[in-house]
């Protein structure tokens, strides 16, 4: 959904070719997301099978295909900058999928997952501490895609300082790993009720 958004967002301002979609949502979110020029075709095809864009009248093209929204697609972006993004089906994420799966698996050192996983939080940490200090850092866009990086690797090591202190805990107290079904989960009970019923 996010490239499908941003594609939208790109073609309210002026009709693109699918190159200049990829420079500029790369562009405007500092590299950061990097996209196939592969993705931006599916993308802007399925969009315009969905009736939010059109290619531009040949006579109004130059060599390469150009798009622009339809009606619909200017109000589906319109739409979008007003909506709220959804968090309340969180991502895949693979660190808490490995430390969930660490402390419920025997024989795994979780104290090592979690050291390993710090020391690289870290460096990331540092690396993008190092950007806001570069030329770049003054470009309004980037320099807020590059605070919110920072934001999250700070709060992915306070995280792991967390999972570590309980971990700790639990093996001083002799508790078992985890073994209860998710289905039983506040998560997934919430989850359920957002979608009217399982799946």
């Amino acid at each position: 959904m996010t490239v499908r958004n941003g594609v939208l967002a790109l073609l309210a301002e002026q009709p693109m070719h699918a190159y200049q979609l990829k420079q500029q949502f790369e562009h405007r979110t500092g590299g950061t997301w990097p996209l196939n020029i592969g993705q931006v075709w599916t993308t802007v095809h399925r969009l315009v099978r969905d009736g939010l864009v059109e290619p531009l009248p040949d006579d109004e093209q130059p060599d390469v295909e150009h798009f622009r929204l339809t009606a619909d697609g200017r109000a589906e972006a319109s739409a979008w900058w007003s909506r709220p993004v959804d968090r309340g089906a969180p991502a895949r994420d693979e660190l808490v999928i490995k430390v969930a799966l660490a402390v419920t698996a025997p024989g795994v050192d979780v104290q090592d997952v979690i050291q390993n996983q710090r020391r690289e939080s870290m460096r990331v940490l540092h690396e993008y501490t190092r950007l806001k200090s570069t030329d770049g850092a003054d470009d309004l866009a980037w320099s807020l895609v590059l605070d919110h990086l920072v934001f999250a690797a700070e709060a992915e090591v306070r995280w792991l300082d967390h999972v570590e202190s309980r971990a700790s805990r639990a093996a001083s107290e002799g508790r078992a790993p985890g073994t209860s079904d998710a289905a039983a989960h506040p998560l997934t009970a919430a989850r359920r009720t957002r979608t009217g019923g399982t799946r």
